[in-house]
């Protein structure tokens, strides 16, 4: 319990820790699945589910602030003083907010396929027919999950944002995850207050000073992401000169078929910065 409400939250893995922050959709099971591959490089993970995901509550100011200072009751209450932070998709911006308001807390950060409005525009912006149309989706249970029985390709390429032309040339593991994120979204009524949030959040111009960032940072992204976190991705670095960059040429917002090179690469980046 924080000054926030609850906070859900799991631990899986053994090792160093390492807090994975989920995305739009996810809790601290998109947390688990997108940090799996570290988990298996022995860390041992650590995955909240961020305000209006799951069982975690949603406060009446469901700010940056204040979800990294309830992040930081959860360190203090797994008697963590200090450990690498991922942020993915919108989760970026409670990552980001968590190493800018307790720095002393995080000894490195990556943003993967980072989410948020740092150049002007929504970087999930749709038509009003298209807006009004993933709202039902996402505050239906009933019509996501026929939407995800009828068509689950279409849902890899509007709500996770990757193309699903790249699916037949993955391997069968990368086509299970992509699968696997879009059915873990259910059940969607539980993620319904933490998903519109995160959309007020990515679509107004994101109140965080990046520069300020003094720990290690790694941005991953990939070119072909409809999301366009490529973009978000070189101009944060930007902002940051000691900022490490990587872009793969494609995956989509999910990284289809880089997800142990992704691992790799945010091994390297944590042990290299860690010695």
């Amino acid at each position: 319990m924080t000054a926030f409400g609850a906070l859900e939250y799991a631990v899986a893995g053994s090792g160093d820790p390492l807090m994975m922050i989920h995305g739009t959709g996810g809790g601290f099971d998109q947390g688990l699945r997108f940090a799996y591959a570290l988990r298996q490089r022995g860390h041992r993970i650590v995955a909240p589910s961020r305000f209006g995901y799951l069982r975690s509550d949603f406060p009446a100011d469901p700010s940056l602030a204040h979800q990294a200072d309830a992040f930081a009751v959860l360190l203090d209450h797994l008697g963590i003083d200090r450990l690498p932070v991922v942020g993915g998709s919108a989760g970026a911006l409670s990552a980001s907010a968590f190493a800018l308001r307790h720095p002393d807390r995080c000894s490195a950060l990556v943003l993967l396929v980072p989410v948020a409005n740092v150049t002007g525009s929504d970087p999930v912006e749709m038509g009003r027919l298209q807006e009004s149309a993933v709202r039902a989706l996402l505050t239906s249970d009933l019509l996501y999950w026929s939407a995800l029985e009828a068509a689950p390709e279409r849902i890899i390429g509007t709500l996770l944002a990757t193309d699903p032309k790249l699916l037949p040339n993955v391997s069968p593991s990368e086509r299970r995850r992509a699968f696997a994120i879009a059915s873990d979204m259910m059940p969607i009524h539980a993620r319904t207050d933490g998903m519109l949030n995160d959309a007020r959040q990515a679509g107004q111009p994101a109140k965080l000073d990046f520069a300020q960032l003094r720990m290690p940072l790694l941005l991953i992204s990939a070119e072909d992401d409809r999301f366009n976190t490529a973009t978000t991705a070189r101009t944060i670095a930007t902002m940051v000169p000691h900022a490490d960059l990587t872009i793969f040429p494609d995956g989509g917002h999910i990284w289809l078929g880089h997800d142990e090179e992704v691992a790799q690469r945010i091994e390297g980046f944590i042990a290299f910065e860690r010695n």
